[in-house]
């Protein structure tokens, strides 16, 4: 009896830790979900059927996240990437027992300090995106073609350092990515290993 529970328990602590590094595959629908922005919106990925949709995993406590939004790089890309129609969802998984926890008004602060051009800033403080999505680390990147399919997962670019460019980089992920969905073309990179510091689940 003692070794069935001791079984059981170990069999359920292995489910659980595969359910946490679940993460979405390109190539299948990604999965749904619903998001509550930092001015109380309420944004479903579904609602955007027809649309490109870029995830941004983010913490801005992450000297990796910080230096693209310190050069300027991320907040250009944000900028170039919506005024095509791209709907960027910045999405912050940690946890509210952390101190790199940002409360609604700090997060608005935060926005407009770093001049994001993002269309919303997702709280995730439950971890439940990040979780579904398999966010690792901060950044980590997604982009969802018109037909809700996970076109892309992983770094943002094939720089990774912390320090210095991003936009000395060979080449941007993301850009390239949502460039050749725009332009009806195959995406040929479709995952690489996402950089940066990891991502701070509440549990």
């Amino acid at each position: 009896m003692i070794i069935m529970k001791r079984t059981m328990t170990l069999l359920t602590l292995l489910c659980c830790v595969s359910a946490a590094l679940a993460a979405a595959e390109p190539g299948k629908p990604a999965p749904d979900f619903t998001g509550t922005d930092i001015n109380g919106v309420a944004h479903k990925l579904s609602d955007y059927q027809g649309k490109i949709v870029v995830l941004e995993s983010y913490n801005q406590d992450c000297p990796y996240c910080h230096n693209h939004y310190q050069s300027g790089a991320m907040q250009e890309l944000q900028k170039a990437m919506t005024a095509k129609g791209v709907i960027w969802f910045v999405v912050n998984s940690v946890g509210t027992r952390y101190s790199n926890h940002r409360s609604a008004e700090a997060a608005r602060k935060e926005w407009a300090d770093q001049k994001m051009n993002a269309t919303a800033w997702l709280d995730d403080s439950s971890g439940e995106i990040g979780r579904k999505f398999g966010m690792r680390t901060t950044p980590h990147m997604f982009v969802i073609d018109q037909n809700g399919v996970l076109a892309y997962q992983g770094a943002i670019d094939d720089r990774p350092e912390s320090d210095g460019d991003p936009r000395t980089a060979t080449h941007n992920y993301v850009r390239e990515t949502v460039q050749k969905l725009m332009a009806g073309e195959k995406v040929t990179v479709t995952q690489t290993k996402s950089y940066g510091c990891g991502v701070k689940y509440g549990s």
